[in-house]
C-alpha cells in the first residue's frame, strides 16, 4: 500500500515538474534589493550618470552660445564662439563659487551652481546671471562681484527693459526699472473685473497677461470679467480654523464663463487706454486652455514690427470657430479679416499658434487641418482671399519658427513626413509660394531646435528614445557650424541601465499604426511570467510617451519594471501629433480615453513576448491618466485587474470649462420619459460606472488641488460607497496637483501593484533616499 501511495505521489511530482517546465514561472518574492535597484533607476539618480548633455542654452545675439553641460558630478558652463569655432570654459567654477560665498550662508558647490539667464558683454570679460533669487555681475578678470535685485516675478519687462508691468489692486501699473518710479495705467479695475488678470480657473498667477509692442510704447491686454462666474473652494487641514481658498472657476455648461474685453494701453506721452470696438471674447485661445503662456505672454496676439497694428484671433466658446482680426491701436477700430469654422475644434498648431500677419507684404499665413493634416496657407490680408497652399501632404506642421519676409521663406518644425517614427520632429524651410520644401535636419531622430537672436543660427540637439543626443550649431541653411557635444551614457550603462524598447502595433481598427515604449526588468528572464502595467495619459491635448528624445528615465516606468513587471506606454487614437482624424477619434466621447487601443496594444505585444501575463494587467496614470485608469478598470474589468488613479478629472463637468467644452462639446441636457434627465457628458463620468468595479482600485488626490478639484475623486468615492464596493483611498492633505513623483505616493503605488498584481507582500524597511522629490 505504501509503495502504491509513493508511486502516485512520485507521479504527481513528475506532473507538476512538467507543468513548471512548460509554463513560465513567477518570482516568489519582491525583495528589498529589488526596491533599492528600482530607486536607482529613477531620474534623480540616472540623470547624474549622463555626461555632455545640454541642460540649458543662452544665445548671445548671433555671436556666441553659452550652454550648461552635464559632467557626471554636476554641470559646467561652456561658451562656443561662432567666429573662431572654439569652445572654452565660460569661467572657473571654483573661483565663482568662492566669490558668491560673500552673499550666501555657505559657499556654493562649484559643480552645482545652477545659474540662469546668463549674459556676457562683447569683450567677454563681464558676466551677469541669476542665482538664488538675485542677479549678479562678475568681472571675469578680477572675479569682483556685485549683487543686484531681480525684478519681481509678478512683473513683465518691456522689450527695452526700461519698464516692468504689474497688477496692483486689479489695475495695471508700470515701474521704471532705472528710476523706480511707478505709474498707474488703469483706474477702474475692481475685484473679479480687473486688468490683465491671470486666471483660467485651473491655473492662477499673480503676473499680468499682456503683450508689449516691439517699441515698448504700448501694451495689448484685456479686462477680465469674472463677476458672474461660479467659484470653487478648498480648505487647509490644521488644528483650529481652516483657511478657505475661494476663486472663480467656470465649468462646462455654466451660463457665465470668463470674458475678456480687449484693450490697448499707450504709455507715451502719457498713459491712455483704448478699448477695442468689439464685444467681449470668451476666455479662449487656439492652442491651449488659457489665453496666456506660462510666462504670462498673451496668446493669439501679434504686433506689427512698427508697433502700429495689432492682429489677434478670437476663438468661440466651443472652440469650433476662429476669426483673425486687425485693430487700430489709436482708434480701437477692429476689422475682421478671415474666419474658419470646423466640426470639432479648431487648433492653430501643435502647441503653438502658427498664424502670422505680414503687413509689409499685404498677406497672412493661416494654419488649417482642412485636408486632415495641419498645413500652412497664404491669404491676402486685405480681402481674405486664398492665394496659395504653402505646405501639403500626409504630414503636418507643428510650429512656425521664423518667417524671413525679405526672402519669402518660412522655417518650421514638422513631423510624419520622413521615414521612421512619425513623432520625430524635423526643421524645414519652404518658400511662401509653396516651392522648394527643404529638410534642414536630415538625421533620422527627434530634433530640438533653439534659434539665435536674429535666426542666423540654431542649435540642433537630436536623439531617439534609445540613442543619446548629439548637439551642434547649424547655420540657417542647415549646414553644421560647430559640433557641440555627444552625450556620454557609459556611466549610465555601467550602473545597469537599459533603454526602453520601441514598438509599433495596430490600433483598434487593425489598420492604424500606434507607437510606444516597453520596459522590461534589467534581469528579465524569458522563462518567467510577468504581470503587465499600462501607464497612460490619454490626451487629448498630449499623449503618454511625450517627446521622442533620449531620457535616462521615463517617470518611474523602468523602476516599476525592476519590481517584476513589464510596463507599456503607447500614444493611442485621440492624441495629437498625427492627422486630424487620428486626433478626433473620440471627440464627444472622452470616456473612451483611447482604452480600446491600450488593450489592443498589450494583446499584440503579448503575442510577441510570451512572458507577459494577460491575466494580471494593471493600469495607472495621473490627472487625465487618473481619469483614464479608473475608466479602464470600470469599463474593462475583465482585462484590468488593478488600477492606481491619482488626481483624476473623473467627471469633466467638474473640471475647467475650456478643457471639457473643447474636447467633448458644449454641455447639452435632454429629457425623456424612459430615461429622465440626461446629458451628453454622461458617457464620460466615471462615477456612473462604479457598480462595475471588480478588481482593486486605489484612488488618490491632493486636498489642495486647485487644478483638478478633489470633488472629482470624491464623486467616484461616493458612488463606490453607494455600490458597496471595496476600494482604497489615499488623501494627501497638503498636496496640490503635481504629486505623481511624491516619495510617499510613489511607494504606495509600487506597493499596491506588488501586493495586488503579484500577490506578494512588499519588503519591510524600504525608504526612499532624501533626494526623492
Amino acid at each position: 500500500m505504501k509503495s502504491r501511495i509513493a508511486t502516485v505521489f512520485l507521479f504527481i511530482l513528475m506532473w507538476l515538474g512538467g507543468c513548471m517546465q512548460e509554463n513560465p514561472q513567477t518570482p516568489e518574492a519582491v525583495t528589498l534589493a529589488d526596491y533599492q535597484r528600482a530607486e536607482q533607476l529613477l531620474g534623480q539618480n540616472t540623470n547624474d550618470l549622463v555626461r555632455n548633455n545640454l541642460l540649458a542654452q543662452y544665445w548671445q545675439g548671433d555671436r556666441q552660445l553659452i550652454y550648461e553641460r552635464s559632467n557626471g558630478s554636476g554641470s559646467d558652463y561652456v561658451i562656443a564662439d561662432l567666429l573662431s569655432g572654439n569652445k572654452t570654459a565660460l569661467f572657473d567654477p571654483i573661483l565663482l563659487a568662492r566669490a558668491l560665498s560673500a552673499f550666501t550662508d555657505e559657499e556654493p558647490d562649484p559643480s552645482e551652481l545652477n545659474l540662469d539667464a546668463i549674459e556676457v558683454n562683447e569683450s567677454l570679460d563681464e558676466l551677469s546671471f541669476e542665482f538664488e533669487d538675485n542677479r549678479y555681475l562678475v568681472d571675469l578678470g578680477s572675479m569682483e562681484i556685485e549683487q543686484r535685485p531681480l525684478p519681481d516675478e509678478a512683473e513683465t519687462l518691456s522689450p527695452d527693459g526700461r519698464r516692468a508691468a504689474y497688477i496692483d489692486s486689479h489695475n495695471l501699473w508700470v515701474r521704471n526699472t532705472e528710476t523706480g518710479q511707478r505709474s498707474q495705467l488703469t483706474f477702474d479695475g475692481e475685484e473679479n473685473y480687473g486688468y490683465a488678470t491671470n486666471n483660467a480657473g485651473w491655473r492662477r498667477d499673480d503676473a499680468p497677461v499682456l503683450l508689449w509692442s516691439p517699441d515698448s510704447s504700448k501694451i495689448a491686454t484685456f479686462r477680465h470679467d469674472a463677476r458672474s462666474v461660479g467659484e470653487m473652494y478648498l480648505t487647509t487641514t490644521e488644528v483650529g480654523h481652516a483657511e478657505l481658498d475661494a476663486w472663480k472657476y467656470p465649468l462646462p455648461g455654466d451660463e457665465h464663463i470668463f470674458q475678456i474685453e480687449r484693450v490697448i494701453i499707450h504709455l507715451e506721452p502719457t498713459p491712455r487706454l483704448v478699448a477695442l470696438n468689439m464685444p467681449p471674447d470668451p476666455h479662449r485661445s487656439t492652442v491651449t486652455d488659457h489665453v496666456a503662456t506660462g510666462s504670462g505672454r498673451l496668446i493669439d496676439v501679434q504686433w506689427s514690427e512698427d508697433s502700429d497694428l495689432l492682429a489677434f484671433v478670437s476663438a468661440s466658446r466651443d472652440r469650433k470657430s476662429a476669426t483673425l482680426r486687425l485693430a487700430d491701436p489709436e482708434s480701437g477700430a477692429v476689422r475682421d479679416v478671415y474666419a474658419e469654422t470646423v466640426d470639432t475644434y479648431y487648433e492653430s498648431g501643435v502647441g503653438s499658434s502658427n498664424w502670422r500677419v505680414l503687413p509689409g507684404r499685404g498677406e497672412f499665413i493661416w494654419y488649417s487641418e482642412r485636408d486632415n493634416w495641419g498645413h500652412l496657407y497664404l491669404y491676402d490680408l486685405e480681402t481674405g482671399a486664398l492665394k496659395s497652399q504653402i505646405t501639403a501632404g500626409d504630414w503636418l506642421v507643428h510650429s512656425v519658427e521664423y518667417v524671413d519676409k525679405e526672402a519669402g521663406q518660412i522655417y518650421f518644425i514638422g513631423s510624419n513626413r520622413e521615414p521612421g517614427d512619425p513623432y520625430f520632429e524635423y526643421l524645414y524651410r519652404i518658400n511662401l509660394d509653396g516651392t522648394e520644401l527643404t529638410l534642414l535636419t536630415p538625421e533620422t531622430a527627434h530634433h530640438e531646435i533653439e534659434w539665435s537672436e536674429n535666426h542666423a543660427f540654431f542649435t540642433d540637439e537630436y536623439s531617439t528614445p534609445i540613442q543619446p543626443a548629439l548637439a551642434a550649431i547649424r547655420e540657417r541653411d542647415g549646414s553644421e557650424r560647430i559640433f557641440l557635444e555627444q552625450t556620454d551614457i557609459e556611466q549610465l550603462q555601467a550602473a545597469g541601465w537599459i533603454p526602453p524598447e520601441v514598438f509599433t502595433v495596430k490600433a483598434r481598427d487593425g489598420e492604424t499604426d500606434l507607437h510606444g515604449l516597453l520596459f522590461r526588468p534589467t534581469n528579465f528572464d524569458a522563462g518567467q511570467s510577468y504581470p503587465v502595467l499600462n501607464y497612460l495619459y490619454p490626451g487629448p491635448q498630449s499623449g503618454s510617451v511625450g517627446a521622442r528624445s533620449f531620457r535616462s528615465a521615463h517617470r518611474d516606468l523602468q523602476a516599476l519594471a525592476e519590481l517584476g513587471f513589464i510596463v507599456v506606454e503607447v500614444d493611442a487614437l485621440g492624441t495629437p501629433g498625427r492627422s486630424k482624424s487620428f486626433h478626433d477619434a473620440y471627440y464627444g466621447d472622452m470616456g473612451d480615453n483611447g482604452l480600446p487601443d491600450q488593450i489592443a496594444t498589450i494583446r499584440q505585444l503579448a503575442e510577441r513576448i510570451p512572458a507577459m501575463d494577460l491575466e494580471r494587467v494593471g493600469i495607472f496614470g495621473h490627472s487625465g491618466g487618473g481619469f483614464a485608469s479608473t475608466a479602464g478598470i470600470l469599463r474593462y474589468p475583465e482585462f484590468y485587474k488593478v488600477a492606481v488613479s491619482s488626481a483624476g478629472n473623473h467627471d469633466n463637468r467638474n473640471y475647467a470649462d475650456d478643457w471639457g467644452e473643447k474636447w467633448h462639446g458644449l454641455l447639452e441636457t435632454s429629457e425623456s420619459a424612459e430615461f429622465g434627465t440626461q446629458t451628453n457628458y454622461d458617457n464620460q463620468a466615471n462615477q456612473l460606472l462604479a457598480g462595475n468595479l471588480q478588481g482593486k482600485l486605489l484612488l488618490a488626490h491632493g486636498l489642495l488641488d486647485d487644478n483638478v478639484h478633489p470633488s472629482n475623486t470624491l464623486l467616484v468615492v461616493q458612488a463606490l460607497i453607494e455600490a458597496e464596493k471595496d476600494f482604497d483611498l489615499l488623501l494627501l492633505p497638503e498636496k496640490r496637483h503635481g504629486f505623481y513623483g511624491d516619495r510617499y505616493f510613489m511607494e504606495r503605488r509600487w506597493d499596491y501593484f506588488v501586493r495586488h498584481l503579484k500577490q506578494l507582500e512588499p519588503p519591510a524597511g524600504f525608504s526612499f533616499a532624501e533626494n526623492i522629490d
